[in-house]
């Protein structure tokens, strides 16, 4: 999606550093997650409690089982019915509060799950409608495949905000706060012991998390070049197969794989080296409460059921505990990628009309040009058009002609306020564009583009894109009109036949005729043909010209052009060089004046004598 020599990349990078490494910055992007999550309050507000009560029904378990112990001991000595009473009750506590722990633990992963699900829709939503808001400058100097990886590996990292951050926070502190206050109380000594592996576990688990997360970073930028190789690999396959240059795309791919594959290999050893030493530190821990508790036990200070207290709730915390780098890692994650799917989702259209502008009123559909001076925003300082006026009505067919590069195409998307002007007035009957509302502007003035796009879709819904009420006579007549109706009336499914993708399975030509059948169906009161009959055969493109004549007295029409035999018709004709309206007039006119179009017309047809013999 690049179109222009020079331009930067200033989106992405804005995306790649906005508030990335400032921590008001990443205050404000979990704030904005959280906000995003409660729009589903009773599922966010469901999950939390159901988070609540398993983890409080989870801390049960350890002291249940340790009076279940010391109920045993105590049945070992004395048979008597109430100690036997009190280990059935307690047994059945057990597997009461496992169940209800069980349930509720249920609840929370799967309201926590739905949450994020929710979230997800959400982002992709105001992130799809950002990508159709945003104006044509920006998406001239973004990537397809970066806006892909934005859309999919940031935006998925920034949606598990919730389970893996919100909830997983309450989790913990229930769990290692409420979990480490029973120890301590129960025996001090011992609780220190049995919580030594904390700090070493949190500190490495911590680490580890980071350095993956910034390992995460650069493996989506790794993926983000795999993507691009890869669509621009599919996009151009026939260019491919044509030159055999499938070793060579294959050899990029290699490349840019290996580089991914490379940093994955180097986050599994961060891995696994930060795992074995934490799992070292907790059995050392459960090591020393197992030493220094069981003299406790035989000092008679302490019994088995609380030294298996003791040792239940190790084992329950070593889990939270080790989530707590996966805590950290969820924040930094969210931080990063949030910052990222926020920035773009921020990011303002250059071309935008006021919220209060009214619509386009058309009467006599005057075009005028006043002074018109344009640069393109990636390079400010290279003028493309240089005070161009000229004006046209309605019934008139203007030709614009001129050598590449001096400002045809540009004034073309101009009309339709694609960009915003460098100078001058661009009005219709009247009114500014830059006045009206870009809807309105938008469904006046249609431009045929040269880069012909087909939907993957049938020749009927690609026809009535602009159109989609429109009746099947409709869609018909403007297909005749375009000179493509009799090639669909031979296809056996006939307007129902499905498009291949970007229109593969149709010839240059007929993809053109397609687009322009898509422009005349909503007939507007401007329409610009910007070289789209480039692959139109003579014959034919004699005949579209016919039929369009018997509909341009409703309209302004505007021809942009390299062949001038598709000018010649012309009402007027511009010619532009180095974005300066340099001669205008008819075509005989022009050859008249001995001047730029006429040496361009003795080139093409010395051109076209020599091919004729």
């Amino acid at each position: 999606m690049t179109s222009k020599p020079n331009s930067q990349r200033p989106a992405l990078e804005v995306m790649d550093v906005a508030n990335a490494h400032s921590l008001l910055g990443g205050l404000g992007t979990l704030w904005r997650m959280t906000k995003i999550a409660f729009l589903t309050p009773w599922a966010a507000t469901f999950a939390i409690l159901a988070t609540l009560v398993s983890s409080a029904l989870q801390l049960m378990i350890p002291r249940l089982l340790g009076q279940a112990i010391d109920l045993t001991q105590t049945l070992a000595q004395d048979q008597s019915g109430g100690a036997r009473t009190a280990l059935m009750w307690t047994a059945l506590m057990v597997l009461g509060v496992s169940a209800l722990r069980g349930l509720f633990t249920t609840f929370q992963n799967y309201y926590s799950e739905a949450v994020n699900h929710y979230t997800g829709v959400e982002l992709r939503l105001r992130y799809y409608e950002q990508v159709q808001r945003l104006s044509f400058g920006f998406h001239d100097t973004v990537h397809s495949g970066d806006l892909i990886t934005l859309g999919l590996l940031d935006l998925d990292g920034a949606r598990q905000f919730f389970s893996t951050g919100l909830a997983r926070i309450v989790l913990l502190a229930v769990l290692i706060g409420f979990g480490g206050a029973m120890l301590l109380r129960t025996d001090f000594t011992l609780g220190l012991m049995a919580l030594s592996f904390v700090p070493v576990v949190g500190w490495f688990s911590s680490i580890s998390q980071l350095r993956l997360r910034l390992t995460w970073r650069d493996l989506q930028d790794r993926m983000a070049v795999l993507s691009r190789v890869m669509e621009e690999n599919l996009g151009g396959i026939r260019v491919v197969r044509a030159f055999g240059a499938g070793d060579h795309e294959l050899d990029k791919f290699d490349a840019a794989s290996g580089k991914a594959l490379t940093l994955a290999h180097d986050r599994v050893d961060i891995r696994v080296r930060s795992t074995g030493i934490m799992t070292l530190s907790f059995l050392a821990a459960m090591g020393l409460v197992l030493w220094i508790g069981g003299e406790k036990v035989m000092a008679g200070t302490m019994s088995v059921g609380t030294l298996t207290a003791f040792l239940t709730f190790m084992t329950i915390l070593q889990m939270p505990v080790r989530q707590l780098g996966l805590l950290v890692n969820s924040f930094a994650r969210t931080s990063t990628c949030g910052a990222r799917v926020f920035a773009f989702l921020d990011l303002q259209p250059a071309v935008s009309s006021p919220s209060d502008a009214p619509d386009l009123q058309l009467s006599d559909i005057t075009l005028r040009f006043d002074n018109v001076d344009f640069a393109y925003p990636a390079a400010p300082d290279v003028p493309v058009l240089r005070g161009l006026s000229f004006s046209a009505r309605k019934g008139e067919t203007i030709g614009i002609i001129g050598p590449p590069g001096s400002g045809k195409s540009t004034l073309a998307h101009l009309i339709p306020r694609y960009y915003n002007l460098t100078g001058g007035r661009i009005s219709i009957d009247g009114q500014d564009i830059a006045q009206v509302s870009l809807s309105s502007l938008r469904r006046a003035a249609i431009v045929v583009a040269q880069d012909v796009f087909l939907f993957t879709t049938t020749l009927e819904n690609n026809i009535a894109y602009g159109e989609p009420r429109a009746c099947v006579e409709a869609i018909e007549r403007a297909a005749d009109d375009a000179q493509i109706h009799n090639h669909i009336d031979d296809l056996d499914a006939r307007y129902h036949t499905l498009v291949g993708e970007r229109g593969a399975s149709l010839s240059g030509g007929q993809r053109q005729r397609l687009t322009i059948a898509r422009a005349l169906l909503p007939k507007p009161s401007i329409l610009i043909f910007d070289d789209s009959t480039a692959a139109v055969d003579a014959a034919t493109e004699a005949r579209l010209r016919a039929a369009l004549q018997a509909g341009a007295a409703d309209r302004v029409t505007l021809i942009v052009a390299h062949r001038l035999n598709s000018l010649q018709h012309a009402d007027r004709i511009l010619v532009l060089d180095q974005g300066r309206l340099v001669e205008t007039g008819t075509h005989a006119d022009l050859l008249a004046q001995h001047g730029r179009y006429r040496a361009l017309y003795d080139l093409q047809t010395n051109a076209e004598d020599r091919e004729g013999t």
